[in-house]
């Protein structure tokens, strides 16, 4: 069972880039485009897993009688799959009485195949005929206990019937079978409780409006006013603004949903065409934000109301143009609409599922330009999108398209850029970047790195001033810097050489950030090494590592480990600088196995100097490292690099060669070796000790 889950999965991010291309030709503007991306969703959901039920479904469940059946013929087989494809063929084209006919041709001739019952409920469905779409969902179930398909059709009809309870429990029942579908039943379930909100709503407005009250009898003649066409364009602006007054409680709000509002504007003529107008007159402008305020007052609180609005045909690519308008009133309203959708999951979910968001990130970057609060709501608006599971998806299929705009935001001049908004579209950057798909586009494009050195380049102008910018921009390089190979070699130069004078910065958190850029560039290059070591950068490391701090000294000893890896200079200077290893030894004491693992290399390759080893012997280093070579780390590189360090010691010390060997020769039969205090060290564990012993002198 865990396999196929794991393959269902597999197959469902394989096919990710493809939903989302499908999820955006549905907000299309072209109608020819939106429905055959909608014929291809049905398809989807029709064919999805058949071959695999099929392959499934045959049981002991005859429709006529319970007993083993009689194995059918190849013949049967081939009609059968010959008439669920013209029944696919003819659902697809929307034909779902003949798709019905040639499902139900093929279940006369063999009555346990579970596609067909599922299949024919889904175009039941179509045809609003739920009952019957049950009775089949309910012979899948006999044929397959855990079809998920039919839980999900069933699930969809009771919802329908306003079952919500019913349809709960068919949704709980496809988790129940395969836990790994959690989200997709996340969102039915959320459809459940918004469809029962909705429908409670409706029937306390109805109640409300059948009693008189005045406010619901206006709302209803307001909109009936409004449906009147060809009229002036301030007939319509007066009529939207007085309706949007109107909109005081949840009973107006549902009032205008049940009695067609979203239509009535959405499908206007003269209202159209004044938010089409790419030079607005003050007239369409009127219009245009009266009605974005007619919106926002009909979706407050009314998440029903928030879905008609977003998923109406045209929604998709019209907020995302009005948020990029030229009249500042427009987007000022556009940006507000948003917001208050993006207040709520179920919002957030709408918009990513229905908005361009292509045009949508474009225009939310564009409000960088401003210099007041509008542009940090651009900014959290789309933080607040991109932490959706969802926005990453796309955001990582579409990179290619919108990189382009992210290397515009890095190009800015800091000094004419609200400061607040951009470091938090640089910081999104960062929080992206994280994924290692994502990294790999922004790394292999050499515009963004090279935009990254111009903004580091101007902040650096005034780094006080523009603390922020540089302590996020340095957190996305970091992430960038994990990527490797990097952009260029002369990229990674510049990078390196940048961050060397960052270090002379008195803010902690520049100098905590440089140095771990720094920690990733320099392996890329002796070269990189070399002018770091002359800019003084061990003795830079060195003090990070004496004044302390856990994420500073992890960038600082990985530093030390790469240049005394490959730099006999930098080995003699570390010496030089920790005379008796005193910093050294005490990050080997620590907890943290990064610091330990890259300290105890820097130890090794110290050791590699003359007469450095005996400094050593009145230590207890061979514990340490012993201790370490033969520990319980979850990193391998901690005994790896613990047993390389033992083995250059004893090679530089023959006296310890003996006591390794005498410790190494008490191994037990059983694959154990004893430890002070009754510790037991894995046998598995200490080889990592004999790895980097015989790297010197030989297996004990």
């Amino acid at each position: 069972m865990a396999d196929n889950q794991e393959k269902d999965l597999q197959k469902f991010l394989k096919n990710v880039d493809e939903i989302t291309n499908l999820i955006q030709e549905m907000n299309s503007d072209d109608p020819a485009v939106r429905e055959k991306a909608v014929l291809e969703t049905e398809k989807r959901l029709l064919f999805t897993g058949e071959d695999q039920e099929e392959d499934e479904c045959r049981t002991t469940l005859n429709k006529t009688m319970i007993s083993p059946p009689k194995a059918p013929t190849k013949s049967a087989d081939e009609i059968n799959s010959a008439l669920k494809e013209k029944g696919n063929e003819a659902f697809v084209r929307g034909d779902y009485e003949t798709a019905i006919l040639l499902y139900s041709e093929g279940l006369e001739k063999l009555k346990d195949m579970k596609v067909l019952y599922t299949n024919r409920a889904q175009a039941y469905i179509k045809l609003g005929d739920y009952q019957k779409a049950l009775v089949d969902c309910d012979w899948a179930l006999k044929c397959d206990e855990k079809c998920t398909k039919a839980y999900f059709h069933m699930g969809k009809a009771h919802l329908a019937l306003k079952n919500y309870s019913v349809a709960r429990e068919c949704y709980q029942k496809i988790l129940e079978i395969n836990p790994q579908l959690q989200t997709q039943v996340k969102d039915y379930l959320n459809q459940v409780d918004l469809r029962e909100k909705a429908d409670l709503q409706e029937k306390e407005a109805h109640e409300l409006l059948d009693s008189g009250r005045n406010t619901a009898v206006t709302t209803k003649n307001l909109l009936e006013t409004l449906s009147k066409p060809d009229q002036m364009p301030l007939f319509y602006a007066g009529g939207v603004e007085i309706l949007t007054e109107m909109m005081k409680d949840c009973t107006e709000r549902t009032l205008f949903r049940t009695h067609n509002g979203f239509s009535i504007i959405s499908e206007n003529e003269v209202i159209r065409r004044c938010f089409s107008t790419a030079g607005k007159d003050a007239v369409e402008e009127t219009v245009c934000v009266s009605v974005l305020r007619l919106w926002q007052a009909v979706c407050a609180g009314n998440e029903e109301n928030q879905r008609l609005l977003v998923v109406h045909p045209g929604t998709g690519g019209l907020l995302p143009s009005l948020l990029a308008s030229s009249v500042l009133t427009i987007r000022q309203q556009s940006l507000a609409l948003l917001l208050q959708l993006a207040e709520t999951e179920n919002g957030r979910s709408l918009i990513i599922s229905h908005l361009d968001l292509t045009r949508l990130l474009e225009a939310l970057l564009s409000f960088l330009d401003f210099s007041d609060k509008k542009a940090d709501s651009a900014m959290r608006l789309l933080t607040d999108l991109a932490l959706e599971e969802r926005f990453q998806v796309w955001f990582e299929a579409n990179l290619p398209g919108v990189l382009l705009a992210l290397t515009g935001v890095l190009k800015r001049d800091p000094k004419v850029t609200n400061t607040s908004a951009l470091c938090q579209c640089i910081a999104l950057m960062g929080n992206l970047s994280a994924e290692a798909a994502i990294r790999r586009q922004m790394s292999a494009s050499e515009e963004f790195g090279d935009a990254c050195l111009g903004l580091m380049a101007r902040c650096e102008e005034d780094v006080d001033l523009f603390r922020e910018v540089m302590y996020t921009l340095l957190g996305l390089m970091m992430n960038l810097c994990l990527q490797s190979p990097f952009v260029s070699e002369v990229w990674a130069m510049e990078v390196s050489r940048r961050c060397m004078a960052l270090l002379n910065s008195q803010d902690g958190g520049i100098l905590t950030r440089a140095a771990g850029v720094l920690s990733r560039t320099l392996s890329s290059s002796l070269k990189i090494i070399e002018e770091a070591l002359r800019a003084g950068v061990v003795k830079k490391m060195m003090k990070f590592l004496k004044a302390g701090g856990q994420t500073a000294s992890r960038y600082a000893v990985k530093t030390l480990a790469v240049c005394t890896n490959s730099n006999h200079e930098a080995r003699e200077e570390v010496i030089r600088l920790d005379k008796k290893f005193g910093v050294l030894m005490k990050l080997l004491s620590s907890e943290d196995e990064i610091l330990v693992g890259n300290a105890a290399l820097c130890l090794g390759n110290c050791m590699e100097v003359p007469h450095v080893a005996s400094s050593l012997l009145k230590t207890d280093i061979v514990q340490v490292l012993l201790k370490h070579a033969g520990g319980d780390a979850q990193k391998t590189a901690v005994q790896l690099n613990a047993g390389i360090a033992l083995g250059k010691l004893c090679t530089a010390e023959p006296r310890k060669q003996g006591t390794l060997a005498r410790i190494c020769s008490k191994w037990q039969p059983a694959g154990e070796f004893p430890r002070a205090r009754s510790h037991r060290i894995s046998l598995s564990h200490l080889s990592l000790t004999v790895r980097g012993f015989a790297v010197f002198c030989g297996p004990p």
